[in-house]
């Protein structure tokens, strides 16, 4: 299988509308149309747990794209040059308050490649809650979340309400909900 060429179709100020010819593996030629990102297509997903209280950080903020409130975990897209492991902390603080300390750094996997070439890397971090965290925000522009803190014994619940009240779930946290055991 091979990409022969790509065409962008429409382009606007965050995203674009990508025509791609390839060879299938029987050497057929195919079209495909993807999505993507103008700037920077990779992310953090940060997995933040409170210690000593062992409560998760989640967020819950209006996703247009989807039309509702979806409750997720912090994240967001790696600035140009910048470290995967910087973005983690920088995005936990802004979208959160909270400074946390990073454990494990996963490597990149892909959110929607039926659509979209954007990568995300999992960031599990620790926030140390006997420490000063003070709480400051510091949201991009159209940004609005709020800050959840879940006792982990308690998030299958509260993600099933979050459900049952309309609102959203990211995949990334389902899928964390449905493990048989969380890390």
């Amino acid at each position: 299988m091979k990409i022969n060429e790509i065409i962008r179709r429409f382009s606007m100020k965050w995203i674009a509308l990508d025509e791609i010819h390839y060879t299938d593996n029987h050497g057929k030629q195919r079209v495909w149309e993807a999505c993507s990102r103008t700037g920077n297509a990779n992310a953090v997903c940060i997995i933040a747990f409170l210690k000593p209280s062992d409560r998760m950080v989640l967020v819950r903020q209006f996703r247009p794209a989807a039309g509702k409130l979806i409750l997720e975990f912090p994240a967001g897209l790696i600035d140009p040059g910048e470290e995967p492991s910087v973005t983690a902390v920088r995005e936990l603080r802004e979208e959160t308050g909270f400074t946390g300390t990073l454990g494990q750094l996963s490597e990149p996997s892909y959110s929607s490649c039926g659509i979209t070439p954007e990568t995300i890397r999992l960031a599990f971090m620790t926030i140390d809650e006997t420490q000063q965290n003070d709480r400051k925000t510091d949201f991009d522009d159209g940004e609005d979340i709020e800050t959840l803190l879940v006792p982990r014994g308690e998030l299958r619940e509260f993600v099933l309400q979050e459900i049952r009240n309309g609102n959203g779930v990211d995949s990334k946290l389902m899928t964390w909900v449905l493990q048989p055991q969380q890390v």
